[in-house]
C-alpha cells in the first residue's frame, strides 16, 4: 500500500522578494555614444546599476540608421548572452533596468521604449515618474495617439514626435516643458545621437562621463567605475545634453527655484560606492549613523545591521558610540526569485532562508539594530521575534532616516499611505508592534545636515517624511495623498 509522506516533507515553489519590506526605485539608465563595443559596455553599465531595478532589462543600439533592441524579463545576466550582445553591434547604445512603479511588470513595459516616425527611429529609457501622465495621455489619445504600453515613459515619445515640426532641439525643449514630476531620460536616435535630460527639480540622478574620448551617461557613477569611464559632472536640473558628432551640446531649460533631489538616494537607493551631489554615498550613510548615535544613545553590548540595509549607518553609529560592531546576521546571497519551501511545518522559512543569526554572538546580549528605513514593518517584526526566541535579552532599533508617513509620487513604489506603517502608528505603537525595547528615528534636520551639503533644505525632496510635495500631481494618482500635506 502506498502511504503519503509526512506533511513536513511536502514542498511548494514560492516566489521570493529579496527585500520585501524595502522601497523600490523605478529604474537605472545608461547610454554611450559612438563606441565599437557600445552594447557590451552598456551591458556592464546596467550590471553596475542592477540594484535600481530587477524586473526587466533592455539594450537598444543605433545601426545603419535603424534602432535594434533586445529586452526581456529578469536580471541583466538572465536577459543577455554573448550571442545576443554580438547582434547588437551598433555604435551608440542606451540601456535600462526596471522596477515598475507605473505600468505592469510585463515584457510590453520593458525598456528602452522604441518608436519609428517618418523613417527615423527613437528609443528612450526613463527613470522617475511623470505626475501629470494621466492628463497628457488623455490629451494625446483625443488627438489620435495609440499607446502600446501602460508606461508613462511612452508619453514622452508621443509628445516628442508631435513637436518635431519645430525642429529637433525645439522638440526636446517643448516636450520637457509639458512634463511634470520626476524624470531623467536617455534617448537614442537612429543617427546614433545620445540625449540626456533631467527634470527642472533634479529628482533623479544622471551623470556625464567620458571613456577614451567617447561620452557616457548613467544614473550613478558606479557604472562609470566598472567600464573605466571618467566622471565629468552631473546633469543639471532642467538640462538637456545632446551628444553627437560635434561633441556635447548643453541646452539649459528653466530650472525650478529650489532643487528636489530625492534624499532616499543617500539613504537607500544609490550604491555606496557612487558619488551623488558631490558626496560619497558610503561616507554619507556613515555620517547618518554618527548623527543617530548622538540623537539616540543607548547602552548595549553590540551594534549590528540586518544586512545589507543599514550596514554603513551601523558602522557610523559604532564609531560615534564606541559600542562594538558585529555582523550578527549572515546573509545568503544566493537566494533566487523562487525557492522550494516546506509547508507549514517550517514557519517563517522565507525570512530565514535569507538571513541566519550567529547564535554565539547574539545569545544573552543587548543589541542595537540599525535599519535604513521601516516601510511596512512585516519582515522586521519576524526577525525581531526570531532574535527573542534565540535568547537575545534586549533589542533596540535605530533608523537612519525619519518615519515614512506620506506616499511618494516621484518614482518610489509606495503610492498610498495605507502601505506605510508609520502613517498608522505612533513611534511607541510601532515599537510595541515590532517587539522592540526602544525605537528611535533620525530627525529630518539630522538627516539633511549629515549630508554635508550647504543649505540642504533647498536641495532635497523629503515629501515621504513631511508631506511637503515640491511638484503637484494629478489627483487621480492617489486620493489619500493630500491629507496633512504642506
Amino acid at each position: 500500500m502506498k502511504t503519503e509522506e509526512p506533511s513536513s516533507f511536502k514542498f511548494q515553489v514560492t516566489s521570493f522578494n529579496d527585500d520585501d519590506d524595502k522601497p523600490r526605485e523605478a529604474c537605472g539608465i545608461f547610454g554611450i555614444y559612438d563606441h565599437p563595443e557600445a552594447a557590451a559596455l552598456t551591458y556592464f553599465g546596467l550590471y553596475a546599476l542592477q540594484h535600481r531595478g530587477q524586473e526587466s532589462a533592455g539594450i537598444a543600439v543605433a545601426k545603419d540608421m535603424q534602432i535594434v533592441e533586445h529586452k526581456g524579463m529578469g536580471l541583466v545576466s538572465d536577459v543577455f548572452d554573448m550571442d545576443q550582445l554580438g547582434q547588437l553591434d551598433g555604435g551608440s547604445a542606451v540601456g535600462h533596468v526596471r522596477y515598475s512603479t507605473t505600468g505592469s511588470s510585463i515584457l510590453t513595459n520593458a525598456q528602452p521604449f522604441r518608436v519609428r516616425h517618418r523613417k527615423k527611429s527613437y528609443a528612450v529609457a526613463h527613470n522617475g515618474n511623470i505626475t501629470n501622465a494621466h492628463i497628457l495621455k488623455n490629451e494625446l489619445e483625443e488627438a489620435g495617439s495609440i499607446f502600446q504600453s501602460t508606461m508613462d515613459s511612452e508619453i514622452f515619445l508621443h509628445l516628442f514626435v508631435k513637436n518635431l515640426q519645430f525642429g529637433f532641439e525645439e522638440a526636446l525643449v517643448k516636450t520637457m516643458s509639458r512634463l511634470e514630476g520626476a524624470f531623467s531620460f536617455i534617448m537614442l536616435t537612429s543617427k546614433g545621437e545620445v540625449i540626456g535630460m533631467k527634470d527642472p527639480y533634479g529628482f533623479r540622478p544622471l551623470c556625464l562621463g567620458k571613456l577614451n574620448g567617447n561620452y557616457v551617461l548613467a544614473s550613478e557613477t558606479c557604472a562609470f567605475d566598472l567600464v573605466e569611464a571618467e566622471f565629468i559632472r552631473e546633469i543639471e536640473p532642467g538640462e538637456i545634453v545632446i551628444i553627437g558628432e560635434d561633441g556635447v551640446k548643453s541646452i539649459q531649460t528653466p530650472a525650478a527655484p529650489n532643487r528636489a533631489f530625492c534624499i532616499f538616494e543617500f539613504i537607500y537607493f544609490a550604491r555606496p560606492d557612487s558619488t551623488i551631489y558631490g558626496q560619497n554615498v558610503y561616507q554619507t550613510r556613515k555620517a547618518h549613523g554618527r548623527r543617530l548615535a548622538r540623537e539616540a544613545p543607548v547602552n548595549a553590548d553590540l551594534v549590528m545591521p540586518f544586512p545589507d540595509s543599514g550596514t554603513y549607518a551601523a558602522l557610523g553609529y559604532h564609531e560615534e558610540s564606541d559600542i562594538p560592531f558585529e555582523m550578527g546576521m549572515i546573509r545568503n546571497h544566493y537566494v533566487g526569485r523562487t525557492f522550494i519551501q516546506p509547508t507549514k511545518s517550517m514557519r517563517d522559512f522565507g525570512v530565514r532562508i535569507k538571513l541566519n543569526p550567529v547564535k554565539e554572538i547574539l545569545k544573552g546580549k543587548d543589541l542595537i539594530i540599525i535599519e535604513d528605513s521601516i516601510i511596512r514593518g512585516t519582515t522586521i517584526k519576524t526577525r525581531v521575534k526570531s532574535l527573542r526566541k534565540l535568547g537575545v535579552r534586549r533589542v533596540h532599533m535605530r533608523v537612519a532616516g525619519p518615519p515614512h508617513r506620506f506616499p511618494c509620487h516621484y518614482g518610489i513604489d509606495f503610492s498610498t499611505r495605507g502601505e506605510l506603517i508609520a502613517a498608522r502608528k505612533s513611534v511607541d505603537e510601532l515599537r510595541k508592534y515590532l517587539g522592540l525595547d526602544s525605537l528611535h528615528y533620525l530627525s529630518i534636520e539630522g538627516l539633511l545636515n549629515a549630508t554635508g551639503i550647504e543649505n540642504p533644505q533647498g536641495h532635497f525632496c523629503k515629501a515621504c517624511f513631511d508631506g511637503c510635495y515640491p511638484v503637484s500631481f494629478d489627483e487621480l494618482v492617489s486620493k489619500d495623498c493630500l491629507e496633512d500635506t504642506c
